[in-house]
């Protein structure tokens, strides 16, 4: 059974549940379910790693894995594990395996690097002008990206 504790009702059958089974002396697993990233913040993600492509003059893959995850989110995305011939091997993490924190720190990550360093400023999600901008002029270059 899955319970979001964030509901009072189900955080109050968890605490039920787990009476029973503690008076049962039943066995039980518990797994803990991290919020997995929001679509909102994906489609965020995505405009403003495209923005970026159009002002440095590179392709969105290059962008998303040479700055986004390598340059700026190393620690995130980063691991390390061992391949069929037992060789250590380094690969990145998908951002689909983020939860809603490590995105939200990814994120403010890239865009803080982005005006830093690379002299680009990356519009907030909050800027609904400035983003539907971002969507026009990536349209409008989505060949050369």
């Amino acid at each position: 059974m899955i319970y979001n504790t964030v509901n009072e009702y189900e955080a109050q059958k968890l605490r039920e549940d787990t009476e029973r089974a503690i008076k049962n002396q039943d066995v039980v697993e518990q797994t803990k379910k991290r919020l997995s990233r929001t679509l909102k913040q994906n489609s965020y993600l995505h405009l403003i790693i495209g923005w970026f492509a159009c002002e440095y003059g590179c392709s969105i893959d290059e962008v998303k894995v040479d700055f986004y995850k390598r340059k700026c989110n190393k620690v995130i995305y980063e691991r390390t594990g061992v391949n069929k011939q037992g060789k250590e091997i380094t690969y990145l993490r998908s951002s689909k395996d983020l939860d809603t924190e490590e995105m939200a720190l990814s994120i403010t990550r890239f865009r803080n690097w982005s005006s830093a360093v690379a002299s680009i400023y990356l519009p907030s999600a909050d800027e609904r002008e400035f983003l539907l901008h971002v969507k026009q002029v990536i349209e409008y270059n989505k060949e050369f990206i």
